[in-house]
Formats: C-alpha cells, structure tokens, sequence
C-alpha cells in the first residue's frame, strides 16, 4: 500500500490535487462544520472551488433535516447552497422508496423511527408514514399495548405499513422499538437512512443513525443473519451513489469525496469508483486512525482550509 499523502503545507501538491477534479462532493459534520459551529476557512474554501469552476454537492448522512433545513443550515453558516446541491440520507430513502421500491398496492405506506426531516422528505414525494414526531408514539408502553401490538390491532399495527425506515431518532422510545419490530417481523422492508454509529458535535462524538438501528438488529438475529439487517440509503451505500450521479450527471473520475469518517465517506468514494477521495482531520477519524486503516483516501488534510494553501 502507497503511504497517505498528506498535503497540508504543500502548496503544489494541494493544486495539483485540487486540479484533478471537475466537482466536489462533500460530507458537512465534521468536515465544514461541528454542531452549529462552521469550522475556520470552511466557508472561504467552498467559495475557492466555485470560482475556480468546481461543481459542489454537498452529501450528508444525517437524516434529522430535509433539504429545505439544511439549506436554512448552510445560509445561516454563511456557506452559499441551492437546495438541488443538497444531498441527504433522508432525501435519499425517500426516493428509494417512491421511485425504486416494489411494494404492494396495500403495503405503501411508513413507519418512521426518526425526525421530521424524514417526513419532509416523503411528504415531498407524496409517501404516507406514520411514527416519526407523532405525540402518540412519544410515551411509555401500556400492557394494553403490547397485547395489540401482538395482535396485530389495526388501532395499533397499521395494516397499510410495508416499511420500516429508520434515521436518528432524539425521542427512541421501548415503544417505537416494539412497533417498528413487529412491523419488519410482520414483512415490512427494514431500510436505513444511515448505519453511523455515531456522529461529531461540539468537539466529541454522540449516537448516530445507526445506534437506532442497532437494537432492531440485535432483536432480529444479529449482524449476518438474514433479514436483520437493514438496506442503508446513505453512504457508504452505492444505491446513494448511483441517485447522486444519475442526478448531477458528474463524471466519476474527474469527482472527489471530501469526509471525516473512514467507513462511511472514503469507503463511498473508493467503492464508487470516483478519481479521489480527501480525508479530514476534523471530525471523527483522528490521524492514527486514518493510518492504521485498510481503507485508505488518496490523499488527507488536518483541516478543509488548507485547500486555501493552493489557491
């Protein structure tokens, strides 16, 4: 294995690197901001990149925001966006499941382990749900609920429900667990908007998506066993990939994923077969991380603004 090219402080380096590629496809937390916080010279190297023609997408696998919200993020951070530039987990999953999932006439609608960005974005392609916000599955189980929900009540076990679609969920409750299990265990297509076990804010790590999931998979058999799984819709899944492109229209070689997490983003880029993939140093991966691993970028920074060194 090549050693990792590290280009901060390389002038020439970073420009030829920066030169290679036509557009740009961005992880946000960790690599442009941290919690509500943009990192320094995050704002200043997006604009480097238009100006000199990159196209941008920013891909993100946080599922608690629609588009729309995250372009609301991204304003308020100073970071210029429209919202068809905005590529979200939540987005993802919810044209998944309008435009490429079968499912039977009677078995189209939802239920939703995860925040409202989910529901705006199966509202927006027309997707009935459940669950998600609704007060009602924001409370403890009742022993009346667990015999309906055994017994499949339709006050209770929608009959109409032919996915379960989880996302990071603020509000998890013993409830919703139950529900969403009975669902998949009832048939219904468990889906993932993302497996991140966890996520950066404030300078430290904190649950991701995938810590919802985990328990669900634990009760369905374990990792391996057939069925307890869910099919993730954010990266490192390529059916994400295969939307971005069929979307932006971009040339795979002459594109770069830019991200903090090794088994997410850079696993994304390199199983997508894009031209290169940029590391930070700023989110989740830390340095000694980033070199024990076997899944190798083609190159890393300690920090997004050092991409300005080239400039």
């Amino acid at each position: 294995m090549a050693p990792l090219q590290h280009l901060t402080g390389d002038k020439l380096a970073i420009k030829e690197f920066v030169d290679k590629f036509d557009a740009f496809l961005f992880d946000c937390d960790g690599v442009l901001w941290s919690g509500d916080t943009p990192f320094q010279g995050a704002v200043e190297t997006l604009d480097m990149l238009r100006n000199k023609g990159k196209s941008i997408v920013f891909v993100t696998n946080n599922s608690t925001k629609s588009r729309v919200d995250y372009r609301k993020k991204l304003d308020g951070l100073g970071i210029k966006a429209q919202i068809e530039e905005i590529f979200s987990s939540s987005y993802s999953a919810s044209v998944y499941i309008s435009r490429i999932l079968e499912l039977p006439p009677n078995k189209r609608k939802v239920f939703i382990l995860g925040e409202s960005g989910i529901e705006q974005e199966l509202a927006a392609e027309s997707v009935s749900y459940i669950g998600g916000t609704d007060p009602a599955y924001r409370r403890e189980i009742t022993p009346e609920d667990y015999a309906k929900i055994a017994s499949g009540d339709p006050s209770m076990m929608d009959p109409e429900v032919g996915v379960v679609l989880v996302g990071l969920d603020f509000h998890i409750n013993y409830l919703k667990l139950a529900v969403a299990l009975h669902y998949i265990q009832r048939g219904a297509v468990f889906l993932a908007t993302n497996i991140d076990s966890t996520l950066p804010n404030s300078g430290s790590l904190f649950p991701g998506g995938g810590s919802i999931c985990a328990p669900l998979i634990a009760m369905l058999g374990g990792p391996g066993v057939p069925g307890a799984e869910p099919l993730s819709l954010g990266k490192p899944s390529q059916a994400m990939m295969d939307a971005i492109e069929g979307k932006f229209k971009f040339d795979r070689k002459k594109t770069c994923m830019v991200g903090d997490r090794i088994n997410t983003d850079i696993k994304f880029g390199i199983d997508g077969g894009l031209g290169g993939t940029l590391a930070v140093l700023t989110g989740v991966t830390s340095r000694e991380q980033l070199v024990a691993s076997a899944i190798a970028p083609t190159a890393y920074v300690d920090e997004l603004k050092d991409l300005l060194e080239g400039a």
